[in-house]
């Protein structure tokens, strides 16, 4: 499909606010409320899913596709959602994502069948892979290169990193105040509002003719999939389950594919000369390890804090909001200081962090507490967070020219899909082996201690009561937070041994002119 070239200029002002303002404050406003929806929405739905499966009929197996649905199609579109910014004008396209993703969590909330919120969830997915890049790529075209691009990135990413924990305290005042159906009607009106107010502040963006990379796009998002899915059902089956290895096999042909497909394009979906610039590079392989080792982190303490401490659903969210506040504090400290000392000693100094929290968190165990055990590293951990979101933000989409910015940003966000959702996976693999053979030294001890009652309980249901269930979940768990650690100290690596920060990136951050070559 090919746009026709423009013959007049497409990019078109926003509205001056009443009294000589510009409306800049309102526009980030728009683009970080429309990131903080489709970023809290991963985890707010967590908090509802023991009324969901009770309420739809989900068993424990299906009702992890509540969140793979969202998760997979969000990753997998990533890129031609960037992409169509590009292409047909990067407002339009962000209203078109953020009314989708309305329209689907409207349907979501009304479902009343599994098949009816699987669909809901999946099109939500649609919805944010479409507004999520171009909402990052508003913001090259919104604000000035320099101090006030910092800024707007260090409110952007302190919504994308804060999202998730923003989300399980909102799906517990949600869950315990109303239902469990509010976890997807919050985000009517709020899409609503984005709606109304975008095209009053936000400032087109200059369509770039072009034709959309459909072979390119069917490939990278089913090779995802694939790849994804593969991971998950290595969790449920083991890794010598044919579907498992098939899933693998043809993750490997259709991302190969990808590749080549992308090579002998025109106009690519992703141009894979981003690879080639190191840093860009070094940057993307951070955020996947990143995202890989903070999505099981969130899964995992919501587990523990729920099951093993005892806590509700809303306070097991307040438990989480400390976490939130850290990151947005970070960030914006982090983006002030950016142009004197450069991104790398963020990314370094928040990985590390990253790696101590979690490493921290490997000593809990059935007798923690919160305040002696969990909220010190995740204080930690989430100043990491802070550090490293506004880094990686600005250093992927520092010199790329306007033209690919949407493509840039696009991949950025599938990598923290994307590293998340193969990150999870894998962690849930580990956890469910450690939790197996915990179960081995478990199950004798509670038979040696257990009355009739309970042993007939325990041959209907297979199911270990508390305290013995306490202690399998826990070794989980904690086996889990150890490859969590591994993947931030690699991520650490990857920062110090990949990212070069150039003369040509400090003048960027600090709001001076392009040296020749402009690229990044």
């Amino acid at each position: 499909m090919t746009t026709p070239k423009p013959t007049t200029s497409q990019t078109t002002a926003a509205p001056k606010k009443p009294g000589g303002g510009d409306g800049k404050g309102i526009a980030l406003f728009v683009i970080a409320s429309c990131q903080l929806m489709v970023v809290l929405d991963i985890t707010i739905v967590n908090i509802a899913l023991p009324h969901i499966q009770s309420a739809l009929g989900f068993s424990t197996t299906s009702l992890s596709w509540v969140v793979n649905a969202y998760t997979l199609t969000f990753g997998g579109l990533l890129l031609l959602g960037g992409r169509a910014g590009d292409i047909l004008g990067r407002r339009r396209v962000f209203i078109f994502g953020v009314l989708l993703f309305g329209l689907a969590s409207l349907l979501g909330g009304f479902a009343q069948e599994s098949w009816q919120l699987l669909a809901a969830r999946a099109l939500q997915g649609v919805g944010g892979a479409i507004s999520s890049p171009t909402s990052l790529s508003l913001i090259t075209t919104t604000f000035d290169e320099g101090p006030e691009r910092n800024r707007a990135f260090g409110v952007f990413a302190g919504v994308s990193a804060g999202g998730g924990a923003i989300g399980l305290l909102a799906g517990g005042l949600l869950v315990e105040w109303l239902n469990w159906r509010w976890v997807f009607f919050v985000n009517v009106p709020i899409a609503l509002l984005i709606a109304f107010l975008t095209p009053r502040h936000v400032k087109e963006s200059e369509r770039h003719p072009g034709h959309f990379d459909l072979l390119g796009a069917l490939t990278s998002t089913l090779g995802m999939v694939a790849l994804v899915y593969g991971f998950i059902r290595a969790a449920q089956e083991g890794w010598s389950d044919k579907l498992t290895v098939g899933s693998f096999v043809a993750a490997v042909v259709l991302l190969v594919a990808f590749v080549f497909v992308e090579r002998g394009s025109r106009q690519p979906i992703t141009p894979l000369h981003m690879f080639a610039d190191r840093n860009r590079a070094g940057t993307y392989g951070v955020m996947l390890c990143l995202a890989a080792a903070i999505f099981g982190m969130f899964f995992f303490l919501t587990l523990f804090v729920q099951d093993v401490l005892g806590f509700s659903p809303l306070q097991a969210g307040l438990a989480f909001l400390p976490v939130s506040a850290v990151i947005a504090v970070l960030a914006g400290v982090t983006s002030q200081l950016l142009p004197r000392y450069g991104p790398k000693p963020f990314m370094v100094i928040g990985s590390l962090c990253l790696a101590a929290g979690l490493s921290w968190l490997t000593l809990t165990d059935v007798d923690s507490t919160y305040v002696g055990s969990i909220l010190g590293p995740m204080l930690v951990l989430s100043a990491g967070m802070g550090m490293m979101f506004v880094s990686l933000t600005l250093m992927a989409l520092s010199g790329v020219e306007s033209r690919e910015a949407g493509a840039a940003s696009g991949l950025l966000n599938a990598m923290q899909q994307v590293g998340g959702s193969l990150g999870l996976s894998i962690l849930v693999t580990v956890f469910g082996t450690a939790s197996r053979n915990e179960a081995k030294d478990q199950v004798p001890a509670f038979l040696s201690q257990a009355g009739p009652l309970q042993k007939a309980e325990f041959a209907k249901t297979g199911q270990l009561p508390k305290p013995w269930s306490d202690q399998v979940l826990t070794s989980g768990v904690t086996s889990g937070f150890v490859v969590a650690a591994a993947f931030a100290i690699v991520s650490a690596l990857i920062a110090i041994l990949a990212i070069k920060v150039r003369p040509s990136d400090m003048e960027r951050l600090k709001g001076g002119a392009m040296l020749p070559g402009g690229g990044a």
